[in-house]
């Protein structure tokens, strides 16, 4: 049996969740691979989790990631990375914006996420929103930027990436989404 790979992206409503993971998807497929998604928006419209599963390979049966399983995690919230850390393992690639979002009742929030991600998982990588944001032009493609990070550890071809990108985002924001994918891409060395 070939081997699935397993994507997690999580976060809050309005991040972007939902286009992202139907960009990943959509290029996993464009790669040549079995397809299978999952995805929750939640209570996304009052600041809500929102995750989607994505798993891809030559043969997926499930679209739901068994717990320990994620290959990588992506968290546009920091308290959203902490909620799904019993998905992820020793050898999970960790990417993490520093984004809190309050919760609308009020409870605090943990102090020391980064810390206590980094002692734990060897593969993290915390984002800095501020600074895609600058590169970017604008935080709101914080998603794309971070497709384009995980680009680098997915062997899928560019024109893969490309197509998806152009197919799934809102019309009149390809070239935006373009160029914050490759902000991301440029992130990560090859």
């Amino acid at each position: 049996m070939s081997k699935v790979t397993n994507v997690l992206l999580v976060g809050v409503g309005g991040q972007g969740i939902v286009l992202a993971s139907d960009v990943l998807s959509l290029a996993a497929l464009y790669a040549g691979h079995d397809v299978k998604t999952s995805e929750i928006h939640g209570m996304s419209q009052r600041g809500g989790s929102v995750f989607s599963h994505i798993r891809f390979g030559d043969k997926v049966c499930s679209p739901v990631i068994p717990e320990g399983r994620v290959d990588i995690l992506v968290s546009l919230e920091e308290m959203e990375t902490l909620r799904w850390l019993s998905y992820v393992n020793s050898d999970t690639r960790i990417l993490f914006t520093k984004t809190r979002i309050h919760p609308p009742n009020g409870a605090g929030y943990p102090e020391n996420i980064e810390e206590k991600i980094k002692k734990y998982f060897k593969n993290s990588i915390t984002i800095d929103p501020g600074r895609i944001g600058k590169k970017t032009g604008n935080v709101k493609f914080m998603n794309t930027a971070l497709l384009g990070m995980v680009s680098r550890f997915l062997d899928f071809p560019d024109e893969a990436w490309q197509r998806s990108l152009h197919e799934q985002v809102p019309d009149g924001t390809y070239e935006q989404n373009k160029a914050a994918f490759a902000v991301g891409k440029s992130l990560i060395p090859s």
